[in-house]
């Protein structure tokens, strides 16, 4: 059906069963990933540094050594089945590894100190060799720096001379991590009868952006590249994977002398010149661990899964549309896929979602598996993008890569705009381009009005330290950078912005290049740093009745705009439209006049068509009102994509103050027969931020009442099918034996409401349900489900739950505490949970905890406690989310005393009239 007609049947019953409920969350098409880097220059040899004696900068290598290769050899010592006793014992598992590592350098500038990284391991044995005049070098010493930078120091006798070539080899080891990170292990457990059960163990990597030097100490700078030629040891009938394909594998002699009997190693072939970020490999029983291969050109692709899960089918999907996205950015990019092999695999632990290891992709099993009539459809599309965003990485960040983590949203930007067209090319069905685009649009603007946000491209200094370096992995950087791009390439044309791409050479200097040949704007770079470089974006304020144009930066507290330079401004590409004319595209640099444009114009003036730039727009409430009248009467003659962000804007202009929250209001009257799917999201999308603010105030009664209105139609034009077996009820429960014949698309808000007016025998059910499906998206869509009841005690046990990793997985924890915080009844003591139990919270997402339970943060109380939290606690990589949270509660207060009364008074008068 196509997307500016009609919203599916699915996706209205959620709103209806949404609004009338009151949880104004909709499922939105934002996919979150944790990756890593990369621009589109290939990275050039280090600059050489001045001097060679100093001690490095606070947090960089010294430049006079770069790295060409690794020889590493791993030993994980993990037994990967474990039989006990159900609740007597817990397995007693070794978690040690071995290994030890050769690295071969050219010295490019005279030095007698080696600095590399290496973190929470024991270095030993360390032999320095020159290979040109293959003698070794006597260490003198070697030990590690007392600060932050994780940095090994390895003293020489002697100098190692410029222009030479040399190794270090070093022995280590160090322990498997439990949580999550550098080398870790993923179990689960498989009962065999009432009383013995198996634990199963698996070891792989998730080691970006700087947890390589947890495994082999190595030079761990992106800009660091080398190849690596690696031997993972592991024990008989177990299977390892790494990022290259196998070069030989045998079992190991007695004869070796460090080896006992049981166990083999595998050793790969040496892998492309790469980051030390993207090094990765699994060891795994092989009877865990099936693939399902194909081929694309000579290419092996292998899916790996459970067996159960290759079994029933669950990775023919996205083992069908893997070729067909590396085909179509094989086209796009110009450059064929590098590798001879690409293996995916769905593993039961990772954090994050997906990782794009480049050889060997790792996934979360419920970004790779789907199931036919189980999995909704917006699952499908989470799986095709998700699996688009990695894909592309295996061009942009794995063969070209950024020197520096402050440009990483290059990488990552470039990545989320890609898959909006490789999800198209592969599902044009979906119809994704205009959602996924106003989704990351409206993501990157809620975070970006804040004063607590930060540059697409910070300065390189002020990155530098671990955590700094993964609070960049945020909405800025994918949100923000993709829609940037989207930006530049309508500006520039898509065809040219193509073609720019398609050379791998220096990114900006030859877009100026290929725009010049085309005769379009020739200072695209000067552009684009007004975007990358600078803090926030622009909200452009149209009056229509003198013509007068101008920017400003856009804030929710302009307050908090005194504390930096007040004198921002950029380069604003602006497409306007009105009743009577057609598309224009200007530029806006300082104020200006409009009279021509505005000459021609007959009623109103629209700004921004399609949403092409990266700004919001504001007029004189002439032309406000003008618009929402056309909404009302004739919506179509707006693009769909502007009904939606006209609805965006005039809620966030409110919020900001720059607007009155009754006009902003007004702008929802019109969805009464609105059909297609952009608006509703927006309006929901901002409508949540009221349900958070008054949902424990009379407010919300008359806002529910006000949205039931706004669906009826909706609602009256929807046949609904499906019963609802399994949950729900003692009669339901009597029915576990019946197929579930909820459509997959409502399961999850079904499921939700079922537990929301049941009681405990409706929780207990849901959960051993929950813990007994071997089915990813059931399972989810449960968990989701079970934070869902209002009875208080059960909201606390299921938070304590998040303690137990046999109960909730540590990868879920961040989101299960969020789901908890977004129902009111667990907000409060969501918030409690954390603080008590930040040290264990903290090893997941922290960030992401952090923003869900101080959502509905709107009194001077609740600042105070979230301010004691700053000064108390460790944040570490929540840092700039706490700082970001303190803002908007300030927004917040201030917002809430200022429009309550306001607000209530509109919804009780559109109820009345």
């Amino acid at each position: 059906m196509p997307k500016q007609i009609h919203i599916s049947q699915a996706i209205a019953a959620t709103f209806v069963v949404l609004t009338v409920s009151a949880i104004a969350g909709l499922v939105t098409m934002i996919i979150m990933y944790q990756s890593e880097l990369s621009t589109m220059n290939p990275t050039p040899p280090p600059t050489i540094p001045s001097t060679t004696t100093a001690p490095p900068p606070v947090m960089r290598l010294p430049k006079n050594l770069i790295p060409e290769s690794y020889e590493v050899v791993l030993w994980p010592h993990l037994y990967t089945q474990i039989t006990e006793v159900i609740n007597v014992t817990s397995p007693n598992q070794t978690m040690l590894f071995t290994g030890n590592s050769t690295v071969n350098f050219h010295c490019v500038q005279r030095t007698s100190t080696i600095y590399l990284h290496s973190m929470d391991l024991n270095v030993s044995d360390a032999k320095v060799k020159d290979r040109d005049k293959n003698l070794n070098i006597a260490v003198t010493s070697m030990y590690y720096h007392e600060d932050q930078s994780d940095f090994l120091v390895v003293e020489l006798n002697s100098a190692l001379m410029a222009e030479g070539n040399y190794s270090l080899f070093l022995s280590f080891n160090g322990e498997i991590s439990e949580a999550l990170d550098g080398l870790y292990v993923s179990s689960y457990m498989e009962v065999l009868t009432v009383f013995i059960c198996i634990y199963r163990f698996l070891a792989a990597t998730n080691i970006e952006p700087t947890l390589a030097r947890r495994v082999f100490p190595c030079f761990d700078e992106p800009e660091m590249k080398a190849v690596f030629y690696v031997t993972i040891i592991h024990r008989q009938h177990t299977v390892a994977l790494g990022n290259a394909d196998i070069c030989k594998k045998k079992l190991i002699i007695k004869k070796t002398v460090i080896i006992h009997d049981g166990w083999e190693y595998t050793r790969f072939n040496p892998t492309p010149r790469m980051s030390t970020y993207l090094f990765a490999f699994t060891v795994s029983e092989d009877d865990f661990i099936c693939a399902l291969s194909t081929f694309f050109h000579d290419i092996l692709i292998q899916t790996f899964a459970r067996p159960e899960a290759i079994k029933a089918k669950h990775v023919d999907y996205a083992a069908n549309i893997t070729g067909k996205i590396l085909t179509f950015y094989e086209k796009l990019f110009g450059i064929d896929y590098t590798q001879q092999k690409l293996d995916q695999i769905a593993l039961p632990d990772l954090n994050p979602a997906a990782m794009e290891n480049w050889g060997l992709i790792t996934y979360q099993e419920g970004g790779l598996l789907y199931e036919e009539g189980v999995s909704s459809f917006l699952h499908k599309e989470v799986i095709a993008t998700l699996i688009a965003h990695e894909l592309a990485h295996q061009w942009f960040g794995n063969l070209v890569t950024m020197k520096w983590w402050n440009e990483i949203w290059l990488n990552e930007g470039f990545a989320t705009y890609m898959s909006y067209f490789a999800v198209d090319h592969v599902e044009p069905s979906f119809n994704v381009k205009d959602t996924f685009v106003l989704s990351d649009l409206h993501t990157a603007f809620e975070e970006d009005a804040l004063a607590s946000s930060h540059p697409l491209n910070p300065p390189p200094q002020d990155i530098q330290t671990t955590f700094e370096i993964i609070e960049m992995f945020d909405p800025i950087t994918y949100s923000k950078g993709a829609i940037v791009l989207r930006m530049l390439a309508d500006v520039v044309d898509e065809r040219v912005f193509n073609k720019g791409i398609r050379v791998s050479k220096n990114f900006s200097s030859h877009f100026g290049l290929a725009v010049t040949e085309d005769g379009g704007h020739t200072e695209v770079a000067k552009v684009m740093d007004t975007w990358t470089n600078q803090i926030g974006y622009p909200v452009i304020t149209i009056n229509t009745t003198n013509g007068e144009i101008y920017q400003k930066r856009f804030l929710f507290n302009d307050t908090s705009e005194s504390r930096f330079v007040l004198n921002l401004w950029w380069e604003v590409p602006i497409r306007v439209m009105s009743n009577t004319t057609g598309t224009q595209l200007a530029w806006l640099r300082t104020p200006e006049i409009m009279d021509k444009f505005l000459s021609k114009h007959g009623g109103w003036i629209l700004a921004n068509v399609n949403c092409t730039g990266y700004y919001r727009v504001n007029y004189n409430p002439e032309n406000w009102d003008a618009l929402l009248t056309q909404l009302e009467t004739n919506p179509h003659r707006i693009p769909l994509m502007n009904r939606g962000q006209l609805v965006d804007d005039a809620f966030n202009l409110a919020r900001a103050k720059l607007l009155n929250v009754a006009l902003a209001l007004n702008s929802t009257r019109f969805l009464r027969s609105e059909k297609a799917y952009l608006p509703w999201e927006s309006a929901v999308r901002n409508l949540k931020y009221f349900v958070l603010m008054f949902d424990r105030t009379e407010v919300y009664g008359p806002m529910q009442a006000y949205l039931r209105e706004q669906v009826r139609e909706l609602y009256g034009n929807m046949n609904f099918t499906g019963g609802f077996s399994g949950l729900g009820g003692k009669k339901s429960q009597t029915k576990t034996t019946q197929t579930n014949t909820i459509h997959p698309n409502l399961r999850s808000v079904i499921y939700c409401q079922a537990v929301a007016y049941g009681g405990k025998a409706e929780w207990e059910f849901a959960w051993k349900k929950y813990q007994s499906s071997s089915d990813i998206s059931e399972k989810e869509q449960l968990r989701k489900a079970l934070s869902c009841t209002k009875t208080i005690w059960l909201l606390n046990r299921y938070l304590e739950y998040t303690l137990d990793p046999e109960k909730i997985r540590l990868m879920d924890v961040a989101s299960t505490i969020n789901y908890i915080s977004e129902n009111v009844a667990g907000q409060a003591l969501a918030w409690n949970f954390v603080r008590g139990h930040w040290e264990y919270v903290s090893q997941g997402d922290a960030a992401m905890v952090i923003e869900g339970v101080t959502s509905r943060f709107s009194t001077q109380f609740e600042l105070e406690e979230l301010e004691r939290f700053a000064t108390d606690y460790a944040l570490g990589s929540a840092t700039r989310a706490v700082y970001r949270a303190i803002e908007q509660t300030q927004v917040n207060i201030e917002w809430v005393g200022e429009n309550k009364d306001v607000i209530l008074e509109w919804f009780e008068r559109q109820l009345s009239s």
